[in-house]
């Protein structure tokens, strides 16, 4: 027929529905706080007593027995993020790291160097995913792929063995240099590979 209807009710037929079913005790149950106290209103008009209405929240208790209806506690609530197979299982970390992903994207540094002498085999090679758009950015891709192989050559050059530490002046660099560019702070990660 092409009509398309909300799948909310109106005021009316809100007192309607109280009208017909004549609840001793009521809890509005959908919709943000003020629509809560609204429908609780609504349900005060047609003549349920106040003390009777429950405008709960996440985690209220409501005890009901033959002779009363009452909020009894508050139990443990909160969101709970389903992440594939695990339920409330993804922390801080992965949701930051999540979020700064979707925000600004993921840079790769990777390079192979060898274990023997330090020296570099090849790369480093920049790849980027969420950042920039590659053909559009190639110029500024190629630069930081330059100033990262002038830093690991120093660290390399000054006899620095420890990964760790190579990765993290990289990663410290690359931010800095990539902010200064494009005022955007992608997720930078170093792999260094020896062989």
């Amino acid at each position: 027929t092409g009509v398309h209807v909300s799948g909310h009710a109106s005021q009316e037929e809100l007192k309607m529905m109280l009208n017909l079913v004549r609840p001793k005790y009521f809890v509005p149950v959908h919709g943000e706080y003020r629509h809560l106290v609204q429908h609780a209103q609504l349900a005060e008009e047609i003549g349920i007593e106040a003390p009777n209405i429950f405008i709960a929240e996440n985690g209220d208790v409501l005890e009901f027995s033959q002779k009363e209806g009452r909020l009894a506690g508050k139990v443990p609530s909160g969101k709970v993020l389903v992440d594939g197979l695990g339920v409330g299982d993804v922390g801080n970390i992965v949701l930051r790291d999540r979020k700064q992903l979707s925000q600004d994207g993921i840079v790769i540094v990777v390079t192979t160097i060898s274990r023997e002498n330090g020296q570099v085999l090849a790369g480093p090679d920049v790849v980027t995913r969420g950042f920039v758009y590659v053909r559009e950015s190639e110029e500024l891709i190629e630069e930081a792929r330059i100033k990262v192989k002038g830093v690991l050559e120093k660290c390399l050059a000054n006899g620095q063995a420890d990964w760790t530490s190579i990765k993290s002046q990289i990663r410290e660099f690359l931010s800095r240099y990539l902010y200064e560019k494009t005022k955007r702070r992608p997720m930078i990660l170093p792999i260094v590979m020896e062989v």
